[in-house]
């Protein structure tokens, strides 16, 4: 599988990447699949201190143990759970950070974490204070790198300007181009990498298509313009492979994306998704068919 530059770090990272949260808590299952993801060339693999109270990193610390070196381990904090573990609180403060990274090494086995992610953020938050968390980690050999999960664009708009993150996970799809307007070009331009989440928009980019939908629709498109848009886009543009590829393609066509990440509970799933991965690239004429096709989403004002 080919692997891209993760923006101005030394990591290459493959184009499709494993997102852990679907694995489930049986380790044998989760290692079944983990493996699949590495015979199959993936080499990223993301995590969250988050996922199953910790548990996640967990069994992708174990089922990674002997092929450390060789793969890039990426997970996430700011989220705290609450003593009844029935809801989580926000908190990007340097000390939470720091101690919740000392947790999730514990829990992967781990020296170091390859890339280190904010889950999430706000414009309120003291992000002065959390950058610094995140440079002293880096200064202090518990990560590589860092960056952040994030949709809203005044707070990338923030880490780009201010800090030294090399990456932002993002949601983007053909049926969420809203990073296409601002998040993508900037990232581009700052050789800041951004990598995908929810590229197959909850399953409607397959071969499922409308069985996925509801009758409230998807973000600004309603149930009767899904109606429209998704059998056209089969139409189309996967009468030779399946839609999922299609909606893959999209993304890695962009060269703001270094990596697709996708979660998958089998081995199966890994394989289809692998060959999502080493399909035909897009031309620029899909491309440009897509986009006439689907909406250029905005993001509501005030975010």
């Amino acid at each position: 599988m080919k692997k891209r530059k993760l923006g101005t770090s030394d990591l290459y990272i493959s184009e499709i990447g494993l997102g852990c949260m679907s694995l489930g808590t049986d380790f044998s299952k989760a290692q079944a699949v983990i493996e699949s993801a590495l015979e199959e060339g993936i080499n990223y693999f993301d995590t969250a201190d988050l996922y199953d109270f910790g548990e996640n990193e967990k069994i992708a610390g174990k089922a990674l143990k002997n092929v450390r070196e060789k793969v890039v381990i990426a997970t996430k904090a700011g989220n705290r759970w609450t003593d009844t573990k029935l809801s989580w609180t926000w908190d990007p403060s340097k000390a939470y950070i720091k101690e919740a990274v000392k947790q999730s090494l514990k829990r992967l086995n781990t020296d170091y974490i390859d890339l280190y992610q904010l889950h999430g953020g706000t414009i309120e938050d003291n992000i002065d204070e959390t950058i610094e968390a995140f440079e002293e980690l880096k200064d202090e050999g518990y990560i590589k790198y860092y960056g952040i999960s994030s949709i809203r664009p005044n707070v990338i708009r923030e880490y780009a300007q201010k800090s030294s993150i090399v990456s932002v996970m993002m949601q983007y799809s053909i049926l969420d181009r809203r990073p296409e307007e601002e998040a993508l070009p900037l990232l581009h331009d700052k050789n800041i990498s951004a990598v995908t989440r929810g590229t197959v928009a909850k399953g409607m980019l397959s071969d499922r298509m409308l069985e996925k939908a509801t009758s409230k629709g998807y973000l600004d498109y309603s149930y009767e313009e899904l109606e429209e848009v998704l059998p056209l886009l089969k139409e189309k543009l996967a009468s030779t492979r399946s839609l999922a590829e299609v909606a893959i393609q999209y993304n890695l066509a962009h060269p703001a994306v270094a990596s697709v990440v996708a979660g998958a509970s089998t081995p199966e799933q890994i394989r289809e998704n692998a060959r999502a991965a080493s399909s035909a690239s897009l031309s620029p004429e899909e491309i440009d068919l897509i986009q006439s096709i689907t909406k250029a989403n905005k993001y509501d004002q005030h975010r």
